[in-house]
């Protein structure tokens, strides 16, 4: 058994299959002000996101997505973890952008486009709340899209889509847009999906490009054991899953949970605590 994490391609990349997440470094939990506060609060600093860092890149997952414009500490904390291990980490950058029709807006796209570009990303996914204003359900496309990705590209970066909305991915290989890879909310509770699981899934297993699952935890409203063995089990061997923790130790857990999954053996986890762990029902002490 390797312990460094299978891997995938987009276009000419190679990334690892499980990527780093970064609501549970940014402060967007999906759970509460008061969660969103103790996230924040944790990961003020670069040198506190760093153990977390270089605990996945122990395993080669070092592919992180994340709005780097918006959380300048965790940009310094790649930094930091590349020149601590000496491995590269593939940056996927999520920004959102101005996609009003006028010369100001599409000059305000192209800086922030270029600004993920400057911090190091390789790949950018246009965020979902700006993409999304660009659809067209009746024409079924993505109204000038070829500008942003065009950006992309000439910022040279490869070109990608967040799709909350899961039209977003069938629009894309409708009409042939430069889009080489989709994000794609998918879990097993159907959290933030805006169809039920079942369609999501099929969207999935015909894409033309791989696809980066994201929330496979609903959030936390499902366990790690649950949510990771879904979404390992039900998508392609091209696609991947973003992954969001607190800390290096829910990282290695989801890590040996996640390889676990793959490989189809059991996961090396601990028990649960429990103030009587000497019990039948948790099986041998």
């Amino acid at each position: 058994m390797s312990n460094l994490f299978p891997r995938t391609t987009v276009e000419d990349l190679s990334l690892s299959r499980m990527i780093i997440g970064t609501n549970w470094i940014g402060g967007w939990s999906h759970r509460s002000p008061a969660a969103d506060q103790m996230i924040r609060a944790k990961h003020a600093t670069p040198e506190a996101i760093l153990p977390m860092l270089k605990t996945f890149l122990e395993y080669g997952v070092d592919t992180i997505m994340a709005p780097f414009g918006g959380i300048p500490a965790l940009a310094q904390a790649v930094c930091m973890a590349e020149d601590a291990t000496g491995r590269g980490m593939l940056r996927i950058d999520t920004p959102i952008i101005n996609v009003d029709d006028t010369p100001e807006a599409r000059r305000e796209a192209e800086q922030t486009i270029r600004a993920g570009a400057a911090l190091g990303a390789k790949i950018c996914l246009i965020h979902h709340s700006s993409a999304e204003q660009l659809v067209n359900k009746n024409l079924k496309q993505i109204v000038r899209l070829d500008d942003y990705t065009r950006m992309i590209r000439d910022a040279g970066m490869v070109p990608g889509l967040s799709a909350h909305m899961p039209e977003l991915v069938v629009y894309s290989d409708l009409n042939g847009y430069d889009v080489q890879t989709y994000i794609q909310i998918y879990n097993c509770m159907g959290f933030l999906m805006q169809v039920e699981v079942e369609t999501v899934n099929q969207i999935i297993h015909d894409a033309k490009k791989p696809v980066m699952t994201i929330k496979p935890m609903a959030a936390g409203r499902t366990t790690p054991f649950v949510g990771l063995n879904f979404s390992w089990a039900t998508i392609r061997d091209c696609d991947m899953v973003t992954v969001g923790c607190f800390n290096e130790n829910e990282a290695r857990e989801d890590i040996e949970i996640s390889l676990a999954a793959l490989e189809r053996r059991r996961a090396n986890i601990e028990k649960r605590s429990s103030p009587n762990a000497k019990q039948d029902a948790f099986g041998k002490n």
